[in-house]
């Protein structure tokens, strides 16, 4: 008998980019989020690589990427410091961090997809396309 479980919940994620230099247009995927319904999840996971960041631009303000990535992490948990950014539906707060915007950290395109796991996607989405 098989233990495998059909991937059955459907899923939207974005890319977390930094671009150190918006005049530039130059970015690097320093994390992601990812939007699952069904689950009631959103979540967002960082990784961010001083060394690439700096080969774009050395003078790049790490501290301010850092601290807008954290921003959209807690975002994602609703946490109270995310003002009320953070106190929307799942749904709004996912829309809300994959608007458009000319900053240090933005999102790409939406993509969407098939799980069983959201919490297990989103580390393989990390492992393929971010670390």
């Amino acid at each position: 008998m098989s233990t495998h479980v059909s991937p059955s919940l459907g899923f939207d994620y974005a890319l977390l980019q930094a671009v150190p230099r918006v005049d530039r247009g130059e970015r690097i995927n320093v994390g992601a989020l990812l939007y699952c319904k069904q689950a009631d999840f959103l979540a967002a996971e960082i990784h961010v690589d001083a060394a690439r960041l700096r080969a774009l631009d050395p003078e790049v303000d790490l501290t301010g990427v850092t601290d807008a990535l954290e921003a959209i992490r807690a975002i994602c948990a609703g946490e109270p410091k995310a003002g009320q950014a953070g106190a929307g539906t799942l749904r709004s707060r996912f829309g809300w961090l994959t608007a458009p915007r000319s900053a240090v950290v933005q999102t790409g395109p939406v993509h969407g997809g098939l799980t069983a796991d959201p919490t297990a996607e989103l580390a393989r989405l990390m492992h393929r396309l971010v670390r």
